[in-house]
């Protein structure tokens, strides 16, 4: 299967593309993407920053992972191991990845390739972290585990916990808080000055 190609205006076809090849097709959706925008001179190679909630989370830190096009990330709520969603999600999601991944555990071994908390040493720039903490469908440790090992790497981590919080956020303050904390970030990650 070719995993070229775009996800934006693709809708079932896209979703489609994504079926045993989640962590790959997406990622190198955004990459591309990113690398075109920086080919065409309109942006900056050098700041390429990505974010994303959920599974756009799990996709931001596959991109951080195992590519090296963006400087700095900002995680949502998100994936950082397919082994512990499949085993600690609730029971709605629970089959969730069978399609996207593969049946668990029988393909435990791609599961486990397609985590980015089993390939922190490819990880070398600076990340934000997310996370609610009454979170039932990405559970608080999938942040937690991610920020305890690139800390141990020495990297540049940041790690913002929301009591009372779930899987998205929905209190006006929390999303403030997140945006202005996120914006932040990356003005002390690329050296600028926040207006």
């Amino acid at each position: 299967m070719s995993t070229d190609g775009g996800s934006t205006g693709y809708g079932r076809e896209y979703r489609q593309r994504l079926q045993d090849h989640w962590g790959i097709v997406d990622v190198e959706d955004c990459a591309n993407g990113a690398r075109y925008l920086a080919q065409q001179g309109l942006v900056d190679e050098n700041r390429l920053a990505i974010a994303g909630g959920s599974a756009g989370g799990y996709t931001t830190l596959c991109a951080l992972t195992f590519t090296t096009v963006f400087k700095a990330g900002a995680s949502y709520y998100g994936v950082s191991d397919l082994e512990a969603l499949a085993r600690d999600t609730h029971k709605f999601e629970s089959r969730y990845l069978d399609r996207l991944v593969g049946p668990y555990p029988a393909c435990q071994d791609i599961y486990r390739a397609r985590s980015p908390i089993y390939a922190t040493e490819q990880l070398s720039c600076p990340v934000i972290f997310f996370q609610g903490l009454e979170d039932k469908v990405v559970p608080p440790n999938q942040a937690e585990k991610m920020v305890e090992a690139l800390k141990s790497k020495g990297l540049d981590v940041e790690y913002i916990a929301y009591e009372g919080e779930q899987h998205g956020f929905r209190r006006a303050e929390t999303i403030k808080r997140t945006l202005e904390e996120e914006y932040r970030f990356y003005a002390r990650v690329f050296g600028f000055t926040p207006a």
